[in-house]
């Protein structure tokens, strides 16, 4: 999964998050775990995208759609499930999502023969709870919305003795999220200048400060959050959490409403800077990922090049990575999206 450069440096041993038991030897670990599973992942730059961003940007796109299950959660169900002890693995496990955890977690039991349990909200994606099946997961569908999932997942390790895989406050899955970064610093080297991460619980910014701590320390690291769901944004603006009322955005993968005690502390020590984007600017950026790379992406996959908009006179001249994190749109939404003007 990595170049030489990166598996024969000597990995520190004390590099650990302000959150708490998180290290850079984590991540190699996790890599490691991982590598039988998952190909790396495409990074490219594309001359018509750096010219629709403008101020002499160099965009390079990670491509995590080209992931089994189009989503970098697919490491991070990897990430957690090889960790399991053998007990656990026969007991199975239980999660909440809006759809890409779900599907990262179910695709990781199905290679794996662990049984997966999946709660998702109401009136949730049809499509990604019909690729949750199709993988094998058992899908719950109850409650108002995503953290009301994450309750009734935590019943279930009570009444079932499952183990509860968090789509955020898990040390291995936030191990798997920052592989997506230790394999953009291993491709760029120190030619990399700042990453633009999108956060629904920011298991990608916290992978992107931990990993460039070590590897590459003058990159700047910028978070992206829809501001229709901006309860962590609002809440590292603040300096200390603040509540957040029913998340309404176009990026399912980014509706949440609430700050996580693992990835929280981490973003408010490193994070350069945090700012929000509109539905439209979400949906403006599906439709340049569109036309300038021709693949797919969902409302919180575009959400890390709507942050560069936002930022690119900030960023001129310099060599920015971001991340199509997903493609599971749904075919409804992405009509209303191709509509915008």
């Amino acid at each position: 999964m990595l170049t030489s450069a990166v598996e024969t440096r000597t990995e520190p041993s004390v590099v650990a998050f302000p959150a708490g038991p998180y290290q850079f030897t984590d991540v190699m670990a996790a890599a490691r775990r991982i590598k039988p599973y998952l190909k790396p992942t495409p990074l490219r730059e594309y001359t018509s995208l750096n010219s629709l961003v403008g101020s002499q940007i160099s965009v390079l796109v990670k491509h995590e759609n080209h992931n089994p299950t189009n989503s970098f959660k697919v490491r991070n169900g990897l990430a957690a499930l090889t960790a399991l002890a053998p007990e656990n693995r026969k007991r199975g496990v239980v999660a909440a999502t809006r759809g890409n955890h779900g599907q990262g977690l179910a695709w990781a039991g199905q290679q794996l023969g662990i049984p997966v349990t999946i709660c998702v909200p109401l009136g949730n994606n049809p499509e990604k709870n019909e690729a949750m099946r199709g993988l094998g997961a058992h899908v719950l569908e109850q409650g108002a919305d995503y953290d009301e999932a994450i309750e009734i997942a935590s019943e279930l390790v009570e009444t079932k003795g499952f183990t509860l895989v968090h789509a955020t406050n898990h040390p291995e899955v936030l191990a798997g999220a920052a592989t997506v970064s230790l394999e953009m610093l291993a491709e760029t080297g120190t030619g990399l200048d700042a990453m633009v991460m999108p956060v629904g619980g920011g298991s990608l910014a916290v992978g992107a400060l931990t990993v460039a701590q070590v590897l590459h320390p003058d990159v700047e690291v910028y978070a992206v959050q829809a501001a229709g769901a901006a309860s962590i944004h609002n809440s590292w603006h603040a300096g200390f959490p603040v509540s957040a009322g029913f998340p309404l955005t176009i990026a399912d993968g980014l509706a949440t409403r609430g700050v996580y005690e693992l990835t929280f502390p981490t973003l408010q020590a490193g994070l350069t800077d945090f700012v929000t984007v509109t539905d439209d600017e979400i949906a403006r950026a599906v439709q340049v990922l569109l036309k300038t790379t021709h693949n797919l992406v969902e409302g919180a996959g575009a959400a890390s090049l709507a942050g560069l908009f936002k930022l690119r006179h900030r960023l001129a001249g310099k060599k920015v990575g971001v991340v199509l994190s997903g493609a599971n749109i749904d075919q409804q939404t992405l009509r209303t999206v191709l509509d915008l003007s």
